[in-house]
């Protein structure tokens, strides 16, 4: 092996090693076991989050394949209609052109061109990554495969009356101009308006004023609203108003959705305008009235004057009219919700439009519950309900009632280019003929060459081909061997912020159309978050690239990235002051494993992860340790005999205590995946191999190896190096693949296993008789008797390589025994001259203490320091400290320094405020003990 662990030397070499053997691709005679990655958009690149997520996938995946489970790990990436349409429609504006220009079909064959180009990033990402993904069976959700499937669903729901072309309000986007899901616009606080207006009754001089946060929509007014409860206003119900500016009636009705305590008590209603008014408008009857064009300018159901102006000119214009006609009653700040697209950061409007929705709503049956529930969404509740579907952690499941039992119609429709175009086709007369194409349609309906057919304009939804992907991807709708053996698949990881957009609608296709679940468990993640527990998005510059943490990147590279691009670009100058404070040499090289690791130990249930480059760093130091314990291991055994050949093997209880340790390892470590704890898993694998095999039983090996011992016990030595390491290795593949491989390949054929590669191997199964308690019990006295010795030296500031006299007190004939047994071992370990067991009732010299249950270590101090000087020496120290803290609580005093210093170097002093307040602490108790030696 080479003397340094480079994890970008060997990373490549294996996983095309692993591709190339098809290692990835399904095998094994068990249990079929099947994850379906939650694909990817093809415009982007892969971020942090998908990093994560990809671990936590992999981590299963290999884990199963190495149980023996037929196992499949789907790839596949997602067309992502609108964010692709944005990216090609920049670029061909770049040229100086437009999509239009174009015409749709050159378009569409542009964005394939594009997507061509550019669709293997996340692939290389992915593979970067250790994505052990079965890369033959790779899908896009508009290969053509995929694309059948997404027609064959859409004309059976429709033929059943689950879809369906009406007249909704939507979520829109006036630049794109194209209804948008819920999940594609962001609400945030903003600082708004409430404008007061007052509406004359029209059969009196009386009037009301209405408060409201958008005074421009009060042209598509057709009601004002009261509570019925609200005695200030219960005389009006029924009369109508004479809505200024448009002269036109409305009537006054009593609502419960109006909160007397907001604004005036008196609720304008523009039903075609606002979500809630819509359904108030629905509850008595008033006809929505459009007042908008889809760009959001005023249309022609307004008057003349307003006509052609946009949204905010309209506001302007019709605030400044009702301030000349006296009927401005005052404005007042406000702050308030704002829905805005992500993708243009526009304000998004509730628009009236006709889209295509699937029913989700229409009752099968009448029995009490509230809601309404149609065959598709009401086995969807049944299946988790019943138990069929597990959510990890358990309490989503009520987040997942919650959006359904309250769910809406879902609109599929989106008016974009780029997507599955809607399969329905519209004649001269309008009349629609729904079908899976132009010419079955024709056949169908008896519609002759002569009559004009012309395809909806539309594309479907992007989430409808992903609520398909479970099954589509396996070859539905024709019975393929793959549908046939991993459907339903094993386990969904994804996270919280798509269980209404996507899981829940997987859950409801698949029920609809494999009458069974899509998966057994729904594994819910946490976000992944700074070091400040912010989240990470490109607006504030705090997003990290995993690519950069694997191969590392220079500050002034770092920087750029970071200030790039910005959706606010003010932001750029407090990025790049907190880029270069936080990463003042850049970002070093880590590896793939170190960031899996830190990933995997960062994996708690149901929390965010908090990810701090720290912890990545400390997961780096652990491949190095993993790294020279494997080189000393070999430079020990390679060319020795390690009792694979025969003869006589002599297990000492050092042996049988890290065996035994090995098999409790294993054991949790099993239950923590199996559990979906990846974090236990990890802590699991990080204490054994760091703290019980490298730090202690290497160690405890070195005197058997090197010393007097007899052949067999060399021997049982040396088989109990490389087995214990091979199988650690195998323990931890699944979450470190690329140097547990590595490694492997030179430990197995020492520990006489097969050859091949270690993704291929079984993963370790515990035994318990090889447990081992008497010898966990020995080998603890050992440790604690080692490591009191250890304290002592350095409390008393004595030098790790000077031998120490030690007198034992109490001690009892198993303290004697053991003492006995181990004598090369302490000797070696704790760099022991002597070891003298005092006579009961026999006081000590003055000396140090250690204690082992009853047995009194004591280490003599006559000769081992000077105690005048030492205690000079802590005094010096004590100072030192003491005007660093005078420093540090001076600087944290100071408001000015609070108040202008970044938030991060302000955290910086407080955390060292606190480590020299501790280490102050230790240094006056160190200087208690030594005054009183």
């Amino acid at each position: 092996m080479e003397k340094t662990y480079n994890p970008g030397q060997i990373e490549p070499k294996w996983y095309e090693t692993w591709e190339r053997n098809g290692d990835f691709q399904p095998s094994g005679e068990g249990n079929p076991y099947c994850i379906m990655i939650p694909p990817p958009n093809v415009t982007g690149t892969l971020h942090m989050g998908h990093a994560f997520q990809d671990t936590l996938m992999d981590v299963l995946t290999r884990y199963h394949r190495m149980k023996g489970n037929n196992t499949l790990w789907q790839p596949g990436t997602d067309h992502a209609g609108i964010a692709t349409q944005m990216v090609v429609e920049r670029q061909l504006n770049a040229e100086g052109t437009t999509r239009q220009a174009l015409g749709r079909e050159a378009f569409v064959e542009k964005i394939w061109e594009w997507k061509d180009q550019s669709g293997g990033t996340i692939q290389n990402q992915m593979r970067r990554l250790g994505a052990s993904v079965d890369w033959s069976r790779e899908r896009f959700t508009m290969d053509e495969g995929l694309s059948h499937a997404v027609r064959e669903v859409f004309v059976r729901l429709h033929e059943q009356g689950l879809i369906y072309r009406g007249q909704r309000l939507v979520n829109w986007d006036p630049v794109l101009q194209t209804a948008v899901s819920d999940l594609e616009v962001e609400s945030a606080e903003e600082q708004g308006s409430i404008w007061k207006l007052r509406y004359p009754l029209a059969d009196s001089d009386e009037s009301v004023v209405v408060a409201t946060t958008r005074p421009e929509t009060m042209l598509g007014d057709t009601a004002v609203a009261v509570n019925p409860e609200d005695d200030r206003f219960s005389h009006l119900v029924g009369r109508r108003i004479r809505l200024p500016l448009v002269g036109r009636e409305i009537p006054i009705v009593a609502d419960e959705y109006v909160d007397p305590a907001f604004g005036t008590g008196c609720l304008k209603i523009t039903p075609a305008h606002d979500f809630n008014d819509y359904q108030v408008g629905l509850r008595h009857g008033c006809e929505p009235i459009n007042i908008f064009t889809e760009d959001a300018r005023v249309n022609d159901h307004a008057p003349v004057t307003y006509r052609g102006l946009d949204r905010y000119e309209a506001r302007e214009r019709i605030v400044a009219d009702f301030e000349a006609a006296g009927l401005l009653e005052a404005v007042e700040p406000h702050r308030l919700m704002v829905p805005r697209c992500d993708r243009t950061g526009v304000v998004v409007e509730p628009y009236l439009t006709y889209q295509w929705f699937v029913d989700l709503t229409r009752e099968t049956q009448t029995d009490g519950r509230p809601g309404g529930w149609s065959e598709i969404t009401r086995p969807a509740i049944q299946a988790v309900r019943q138990g069929d579907i597990r959510f990890v952690p358990e309490n989503w499941t009520k987040t997942y009632y919650n959006w359904l039992e309250e769910i809406q119609d879902w609109c599929i429709s989106r008016q974009l280019w780029w997507g599955h175009r809607i399969p329905a086709w519209y004649d001269a007369d309008g009349h629609v003929y729904v079908g899976r194409d132009e010419a079955e349609i024709r056949e169908r309906h008896g519609l002759g060459a002569d009559i004009t057919l012309h395809q909806d304009e539309d594309v479907l939804d992007t989430w409808f081909s992903s609520a398909l992907w479970p099954f589509s991807t396996l070859g539905w709708p024709e019975r393929t061997p793959e549908l046939n053996t991993f459907y339903p698949t094993s386990v969904l990881v994804t996270g919280f912020d798509i269980i209404f957009f996507w899981v829940a609608r997987m859950i409801m296709m698949g029920l609809k159309f494999e009458d069974q679940v899509p998966f057994h468990e729904v594994y819910i993640h946490g976000l992944v978050r700074d070091a400040d527990g912010a989240k990470m998005s490109k607006s504030k510059g705090n997003v990290l690239d995993p690519i950069d943490i694997i191969d590392g990147i220079d500050l002034e590279s770092l920087v750029a990235k970071r200030t790039t691009g910005l959706m606010q670009p003010q932001l750029a100058p407090t990025i790049e002051r907190q880029t270069r404070t936080a990463y003042p040499d850049g970002i070093a090289a880590h590896g793939t494993d170190a960031l899996r690791f830190t990933f995997a130990s960062l994996a708690t249930t149901g929390r965010d992860v908090v990810f701090d480059m720290g912890r990545v760093d400390g997961y780096r130091n652990f491949c190095n340790k993993l790294w020279n314990a494997a080189r000393f291991v070999l430079m020990n055994t390679e060319g020795e005999d390690c009792g694979t050949q025969g003869g006589d093997i002599e297990l000492g209880a050092a042996e049988r205590w890290i065996i035994s340790r090995l098999q409790r390892t294993e054991r949790t470590v099993i239950d923590a995946i199996d559990g979906y704890r990846m974090d236990q898993a990890a802590q699991a694998i990080y204490e054994f191999i760091w703290d019980e095999y490298c730090d202690w039983y290497l160690e405890l090996a070195k005197p058997v190896l090197q010393g007097e011992a007899s052949d067999a016990a060399r021997r049982g030595t040396r088989q109990t190096l490389v087995r214990v390491l091979e199988a650690t290795l195998r323990l931890t593949h699944p979450i470190m693949p690329f140097i547990t491989e590595e490694i492997w390949q030179r430990i197995a054929p020492l520990a006489g296993d097969a050859t091949g590669t270690l993704i291929r191997q079984r993963f370790p199964v515990p035994e318990p008789g090889r447990e081992d308690t008497e010898a966990e019990k020995e080998i603890a006295w050992l440790q604690r008797f080692i490591l009191g010795i250890r304290r002592i030296r350095g409390e008393m500031d004595i030098a790790p390589g000077r031998p120490l006299p030690v007198l034992l007190q109490n001690a009892g004939a198993v303290d004697e025994e053991r003492v006995a047994r181990h004598r090369q071992a302490l000797d070696f370990l704790a760099r022991l001259e002597s070891i003298t067991v005092l006579p009961t009732g026999e006081e000590a010299p003055e000396s140090a203490l250690a204690l082992v249950d009853h047995l009194e270590i004591r280490v003599p101090m006559a000769g081992l320091i000077d105690k005048e000087a030492e205690l000079a020496r802590l005094d010096k120290e004590r100072k030192r400290l003491a005007d660093e803290l005078s420093r540090t609580e001076g600087k944290l005093a100071n408001d000015n320094f609070l108040n202008r210093a970044p938030a991060d170097v302000v955290q910086r002093e407080r955390d060292k405020l606190s480590e020299a307040r501790s280490a102050l602490e230790r240094l006056n108790e160190q200087r208690v003990r030594i005054e009183q030696l």
